[in-house]
């Protein structure tokens, strides 16, 4: 009897371990850009709540902590620091991090003013305009190769809402943004009297895919193989959709 007891204790403790395994926290940086993430959002966001969800069906929590894009990217990149990544982030090549499998699609156009939108058909023309950027954003290679071959005019800040101020001004031509974060920056109260003036450019740039990008170490891979797994196994377009319904 006392060896049944001693073996039933055992178990206990072994399904304990396996509970307190399966329930670890993986902690990322993020950035405020709504309607993907923010941290007074519902569910903080369609991006988090992919993440989330793929993290639960596998029996983990996921924490997050907002800072400004630049540090968001610097936190997950240390080697000591608590975070193993970063999100939503698109593709690209480094040495640094891997990437997760997409957590969902951002569509990257031209926010333009109505009454003067630009007129292209291949991406060199750009060239003849000034476009809006935000300081460390990827955009898309050819987009970022002519601004660093200096070929394409642009003026850097810090904001999406900094660059749809400037358009609506006409203080340059167009600023590169996510459709749906520029549709949601503009029905908020401090920008919604210029919605009338802007647009998107008929153009799409790109559907860009989103990511989260892990540190590429041993725990970052591992980290990133489980949510994987997990995300295979949510609808990722369903969660979006009804994330994306409920911001304002």
């Amino acid at each position: 009897m006392v060896w049944r007891r001693s073996m039933a204790m055992l178990c206990c403790l072994i399904l304990m371990g396996v509970s307190i395994t399966k329930a670890d926290t993986l902690k990322l940086t993020s950035l405020l850009w709504p309607p993907y993430s923010g941290p007074l959002l519902v569910e903080q966001g369609a991006s988090i709540a992919v993440v989330r969800a793929a993290l639960k069906v596998m029996g983990h929590q996921l924490e997050v902590d907002f800072y400004p894009w630049s540090r968001t990217v610097k936190l997950a990149s240390m080697a000591h620091s608590d975070y193993l990544g970063y999100f939503p982030e698109y593709y690209y090549e480094t040495e640094n991090f891997i990437f997760s499998k997409s957590i969902g699609v951002s569509p990257l156009g031209l926010v333009e003013q109505k009454a003067h939108p630009m007129n292209w058909n291949v991406i060199e023309d750009l060239n003849r305009y000034t476009l809006g950027v935000v300081k460390d954003y990827v955009n898309i290679q050819a987009v970022d190769s002519m601004v660093l071959s200096g070929v394409q005019p642009i003026e850097a800040v810090t904001s999406d809402e900094h660059n749809i101020k400037k358009v609506a001004a006409g203080r340059i031509d167009a600023a590169v943004m996510d459709v749906n974060v520029s549709h949601y920056l503009l029905k908020q109260k401090s920008l919604q009297p210029l919605a009338d003036k802007l647009q998107i450019n008929r153009h799409i740039l790109a559907n860009k895919q989103l990511y989260i990008a892990f540190r590429n170490t041993d725990e970052g891979r591992r980290w990133r193989d489980t949510f994987d797994q997990g995300l295979a196994q949510i609808d990722v377009e369903k969660v979006i959709e009804a994330a994306l319904y409920n911001q304002h």
